[in-house]
């Protein structure tokens, strides 16, 4: 399996999980705020102070993105690219979104796919403070009681990257929607690592929520290759359950764009896509 050297030494622990409760809901994300105060108002209006969103048809502008670049100094094993402002209003396509804290302060990872107002698709990196909304849009939401999403410094990586921490919880909320606050580290094939975690724990079938993170280039059912090894990769849709031979398998639909600016969608193959970076998803036991 495609392997990528990272900077530091890889922890024992390879998954970083925190179980959790909450639920599922849609908020309207307001128009003339900032993408980060506004998805912050709509996950506090529903009680949550983080989780995950997935969401399509955003229209967004101004509008700031970074790609994924090879490393410069070899500090980390692929790193970002400069700051993109495409002019007008850019019209998401399909994210997925990681929302939570950095530096006590609310923030989000959020990779997706778009249409600049010139008609270029693109993809990549959306920046929080940067990025205004348009339009109102709806998303759809995962919230977390119990834990919450951290950037924290990760010595294997060199980056400050998001995982999950546990987070005092009401105690009360939702308890019957029992989630799984996921980060998958390097190395380590994407759907291999969910499988290996639910028949670790005796779950036979799960959903999906959320999804951001990279592979290393990308392989997928319908024969389609990336080479290039840097992505930014998120999940459209995801789901865990009996495969043809009855064991737990995972069913992975993923758009990326890579280093190169070559974009990507398809139903991932299992076994062949290791993660680059991290890897960002909230798992509902079914």
């Amino acid at each position: 399996m495609r392997h990528i050297v990272q900077p530091g030494p890889p922890p024992p622990e390879r998954i970083q999980w925190v179980e959790a409760h909450g639920r599922a809901f849609s908020f309207t994300v307001e128009a003339g705020l900032p993408l980060l105060e506004a998805v912050r108002r709509g996950f506090a209006e529903a009680g949550f102070a983080g989780g995950v969103a997935n969401f399509e048809g955003a229209a967004l502008g101004p509008f700031a993105y970074v790609m994924p670049a090879l490393s410069k100094t070899g500090e980390n094993a692929a790193f970002y690219s400069e700051t993109f402002r495409p002019a007008g209003i850019t019209r998401i396509e399909t994210a997925a979104m990681t929302f939570g804290l950095r530096d006590r302060a609310p923030f989000f990872h959020c990779h997706a796919l778009w249409r600049e107002a010139e008609g270029r698709r693109g993809g990549g990196h959306i920046l929080p403070d940067e990025t205004i909304v348009a339009e109102p849009f709806t998303a759809r939401a995962v919230g977390l009681d119990g834990a919450i999403f951290v950037a924290e410094p990760d010595p294997e990586t060199n980056f400050k990257l998001f995982g999950p921490v546990p987070s005092p919880g009401d105690g009360a909320r939702d308890r019957e929607t029992r989630l799984f606050a996921l980060r998958l580290r390097p190395n380590q094939d994407l759907a291999g690592a969910l499988e290996g975690f639910c028949r670790d724990r005796g779950l036979r079938e799960a959903r999906l929520h959320g999804g951001v993170g990279s592979i290393i280039g990308a392989r997928f059912e319908d024969g389609h290759i990336v080479e290039p090894f840097a992505t930014e990769m998120l999940l459209r849709a995801g789901n865990i359950g009996p495969g043809p031979d009855g064991a737990v398998a995972a069913t992975l639909d993923a758009a990326l764009v890579d280093y190169t600016g070559g974009l990507a969608e398809g139903r991932l193959t299992r076994g062949d896509n290791p993660i680059l970076m991290t890897m960002e998803i909230v798992l509902e036991a079914i």
